[in-house]
């Protein structure tokens, strides 16, 4: 697992949402953008990460920040994803996983003794001109939007 790491250039193609509208970093210049990872939408811990950006979602954009949430699920599991939780941003539906081979999140994990091959939980913090500014791999999913904040000051 190559992950990005602070002061790379983040990728081009960020994929693929929902609604099957292509994102690109370059959609995305000067302005700064949250890529969060997760493992797979509508289960315990994704829903607390995403229903906790959604609820600092005005007081992340008041700071300046646009958010993307990337797994490995379909569109249409994406799209009901956002409907039962009402998430306000978008969520690409990465199935080739190109996006999170780009960004060194797919690799080993370990599970209730179980070793598997699986997207690391992670987030990217990229700055208006498409660096990474951060990598935050220890997210904590009840309090993940006050963590990125906290650590941006």
């Amino acid at each position: 697992m190559n992950t990005l790491k602070s002061g790379d250039k983040a990728p081009e193609n960020l994929g693929t949402d929902q609604t099957g509208k292509q994102h690109k970093l370059s959609d995305y210049k000067g302005k700064k953008l949250i890529v969060f990872f997760y493992p797979k939408a509508d289960t315990p811990s994704c829903t607390n990460e995403a229903c906790n950006l959604r609820d600092n979602y005005k007081m992340l954009k008041d700071k300046g920040y646009e958010l993307l949430g990337v797994s490995a699920d379909s569109g249409k599991k994406q799209q009901k994803f956002i409907d039962k939780y009402n998430l306000p941003f978008p969520l690409i539906a990465d199935e080739d996983k190109a996006v999170i081979n780009a960004f060194g999140v797919w690799g080993p994990k370990k599970f209730m003794g179980r070793l598997f091959d699986g997207i690391h939980r992670t987030t990217f913090v990229i700055d208006e001109q498409g660096i990474v500014e951060r990598v935050i791999d220890d997210v904590k999913t009840k309090t993940h939007a006050e963590q990125i904040l906290r650590e941006s000051d």
